[in-house]
């Protein structure tokens, strides 16, 4: 754990002293869309906390109130990424098109689980994404190392989310 916390940290200083400018226009636009994605669909999805609430639900799921917060700091992470990737000096057309459809799929399921109410078909999405969130990490650590880590956490509280939208489904 040690020995990827030190690559970690000299991957991340490495890339920062190669690019001592930050495109701060690029930047934003990279958080806007990744965050704008989460807006729009906590908009679509507007009483789903309070569905959530109702729902017959597994024994380690959270309160519904982490959800927005999870993924505020998911969002912001998957935009630092993406941002790191597009600005890079490799080529990167096809990580951000994974990334982009990735995140299509990501705003869309909450669409299929909340609005529609299709558990089952929500997981299987879920899985989609899923691996698509996998195959993007590999891509952007040929790029940009520090961007596949920032992806990392996502990975992880997809897989979360998927062992609680499976055991919904099976509740309910």
């Amino acid at each position: 754990m040690q020995l990827c916390i030190k690559a970690y940290a000299a991957d991340w200083r490495r890339f920062m002293t190669a690019n001592k400018g930050i495109n701060w226009k690029r930047l934003i636009l990279a958080l806007v869309v990744s965050l704008g994605a989460g807006v729009i669909s906590w908009l679509l999805t507007g009483n789903s906390m309070e569905m959530y609430k109702n729902l017959h639900k597994p024994i380690l799921s959270p309160p519904g109130q982490l959800f927005p917060v999870v993924w505020t700091v998911l969002y912001i992470f998957m935009g630092l990424a993406s941002f790191l990737v597009y600005t890079s000096d490799k080529y990167t057309k096809p990580a951000l098109t994974l990334y982009c459809t990735q995140l299509f799929l990501n705003f869309m399921w909450s669409i299929i689980f909340f609005n529609l109410q299709m558990y089952l078909a929500a997981f299987f999405w879920l899985f989609l994404m899923w691996f698509l969130i996998i195959i993007t990490i590999v891509l952007f650590y040929e790029i940009c190392k520090p961007a596949a880590y920032l992806m990392i956490p996502y990975l992880v509280w997809v897989t979360y989310a998927g062992y609680l939208n499976l055991a919904i489904y099976m509740l309910n």
